[in-house]
């Protein structure tokens, strides 16, 4: 069975989220943004056995601390989409100019496409490559838990925004329409911030999106 926490980290209150599999008890981290002596404490807590950490996209908030985290448990970094590379590359000048402590650069384990099947203990993932929030942006899918982390593609009420480099308003908005609706009105999202929500909700009540 697919089990998760989510701890929000930082000043910008990002959605760190630790998943596992109550069947074997690996876990990974997705978007682990800061405070990592918090979060591997949440890994002790929950009695499980760290395997990876899992990136939807490298903005700051998200990835700020994939790099020591993966380094301290002595675990691979896992996505996203090699279109992120300069977010990445910049993670140093992010910190700085948005008051992190300081972030390391890394290069992922493996970049991830768009298809490509993750595997957390007995539960297989699907990733999709959603951009439109960065070029490299990927979500997270759990078909038979109803359950996809979609970073900072959609929001209970918002969606991504389009405004930094690499951003673009109707590449997102394709996203969202021909990459998540498909997963079905029942399956509940994990946002980047604030709180679940599911897909037919924000297809009735969303304004960027609602009738899509």
């Amino acid at each position: 069975m697919l089990r998760y926490r989510i701890l929000p980290v930082t000043a910008f209150a990002q959605n760190t989220c630790l998943v596992w599999d109550d069947a074997t008890q690996e876990a990974v981290f997705t978007d682990p943004g800061g405070e990592v002596d918090r979060l591997l404490q949440a890994v002790v807590e929950a009695g499980v056995t760290l395997r990876a950490v899992w990136l939807t996209h490298a903005h700051i908030d998200h990835a700020g601390a994939a790099a020591e985290v993966a380094q301290r448990a002595g675990v691979p970094i896992i996505g996203p989409h090699p279109g992120d590379q300069f977010w990445i590359d910049a993670l140093p000048q992010q910190a700085q100019r948005f008051g992190f402590p300081p972030a390391k650069t890394f290069t992922p384990d493996r970049w991830l496409a768009d298809g490509d099947t993750l595997q957390l203990g007995s539960l297989p993932f699907t990733v999709r490559h959603c951009p439109g929030h960065t070029p490299g942006h990927v979500v997270f899918h759990q078909p038979e838990a109803r359950r996809c982390w979609v970073g900072d593609v959609l929001f209970a009420g918002s969606i991504g925004r389009t405004d930094f480099p690499g951003g673009n308003h109707q590449q997102l908005l394709d996203s969202i329409t021909g990459k998540l609706w498909p997963m079905g009105d029942d399956t509940v999202f994990i946002p980047g911030h604030g709180p679940e929500s599911t897909f037919g909700e924000q297809r009735r009540s969303n304004p960027y999106v609602r009738g899509t």
